[in-house]
């Protein structure tokens, strides 16, 4: 079937165009275990712009992205973060983008494969219509639906539960692994048994928290361990003014502490962020794409004995000096992606949330112009908004 669509290839001039593309049917299973099922035929209503579509774009133009492109195929649609309308079934649904013959899709095994919608191997939902698997058509919450059209707050909160589901996992993730890395630590000094030691340090690995970045990532992930742990301590450390919105926003919304990175050498910094909250960081979240992070953490000591780093920046070398690294106990760890159940999670929790004030729309017409102008030049510009979507199919969406 061949549709309208925005799709990615190697060209070192338009990695990225809209236009015919041909959508196909393929058979995809959600789990390992489970049936390969055929697509049920979609149509997407709004798409959100995730960087990883960037950087994707950036692979292109520089003739890397042969490994991403569906089986047989020379370009991959993209888009991965939105809404879709499903005729067969009447009704909208979140698509759930990772599965593969994998029994866990965040962290697949070496006999194991995967794929994710719009990223890798899969089409995504920047076209008029496409296929997904029907176990992975995820549901909207009752109240948000009037006149057969989806309601356009709704609607922009709705394409942020893949990067939120993401976050969920990694704060599982910094329970899980920072419990097991310092119970041992808390037996020893409470003098109390195994249960209560890694209760107590499931919560000690957030008592100073630093979050390095400010994106959407870096402003999810405050928010979560403010609700979960509300004993943290957080800091988020940026480039943006204090007076910026999406700097106002996100102290507001989880309560954290913010400091400007205007500092003239990376020593300073560090010295600042220190001050700033006390002491050594027993975590520090990279969330920043630099490779500013793992020097300011590492190199300049901002992270204390027995902290744990968790780089979620795509892009940076995450480098360390081995002796202070082996005698201060560092435990370094990355991992992206969600389950199931995080994804859902995070619809659920979107839903009751006030973070379509931080989406702005671009006019269709705009992006399909020219795609690779508005990535550029607006999207991902220096004075792009916070997060930025597109109302793909306006018919479904009162506005």
């Amino acid at each position: 079937m061949t549709v309208k669509g925005t799709f990615l290839q190697n060209d070192p001039e338009r990695p990225i165009v809209y236009g015919d593309v041909e959508v196909e049917n393929v058979r995809r299973r959600r789990l390992r275990g489970e049936p390969e099922k055929e697509g049920v035929l979609c149509e997407p209503v709004a798409v959100g712009f995730c960087g990883t579509d960037f950087e994707l774009m950036k692979m292109g133009s520089k003739g890397q992205l042969g490994p991403k492109f569906p089986e047989g195929k020379n370009r991959l649609i993209n888009g991965h973060e939105g809404i879709v309308w499903v005729p067969s079934q009447n009704r909208f649904a979140i698509v759930l983008i990772r599965g593969g013959d994998s029994y866990d899709p965040t962290r697949y095994a070496d006999d194991e494969t995967y794929f994710e919608y719009g990223c890798d191997r899969a089409d995504g939902l920047f076209c008029d219509a496409q296929y997904f698997n029907p176990d992975m058509l995820l549901k909207i919450p009752d109240g948000y639906v009037h006149g057969g059209r989806l309601d356009l707050e709704f609607v922009k909160k709705m394409v942020f539960p893949d990067p939120f589901g993401c976050m969920l996992f990694q704060l599982e993730r910094m329970e899980d692994l920072g419990s097991a890395h310092l119970f041992r630590v808390v037996t020893a000094r409470e003098k109390c048994g195994e249960e209560e030691a890694r209760r107590l340090a499931r919560e000690e690995v957030f008592a100073r928290t630093v979050i390095f970045g400010l994106g959407t990532t870096g402003m999810f992930m405050g928010d979560l361990i403010a609700k979960n742990h509300p004993g943290a301590k957080i800091l988020f450390v940026a480039r943006s003014s204090p007076d910026a919105q999406k700097v106002r926003f996100a102290v507001r919304e989880s309560g954290a502490d913010y400091l400007q990175n205007d500092f003239e050498s990376e020593a300073d910094l560090a010295d600042a962020i220190r001050e700033r909250i006390g002491g050594r960081a027993t975590l520090f979240i990279g969330v920043s794409g630099s490779n500013v992070e793992h020097r300011v953490a590492f190199e300049h000591r901002v992270l204390g004995c027995n902290g744990v780093y968790n780089s979620f920046s795509l892009g940076p070398r995450v480098e360390f000096d081995t002796m202070p690294f082996g005698f201060e106990n560092h435990l370094i760890f990355g991992s992206i992606n969600f389950r199931q159940c995080h994804m859902e999670r995070a619809i659920e929790l979107l839903a009751k949330s006030r973070y379509n004030e931080i989406v702005e729309l671009i006019d269709k017409d705009e992006f399909i112009s020219d795609p690779m102008n508005a990535y550029i030049n607006k999207i991902y510009s220096k004075a792009a908004p916070m997060k930025t979507a597109v109302i793909w199919n306006k018919k479904y969406v009162n506005l």
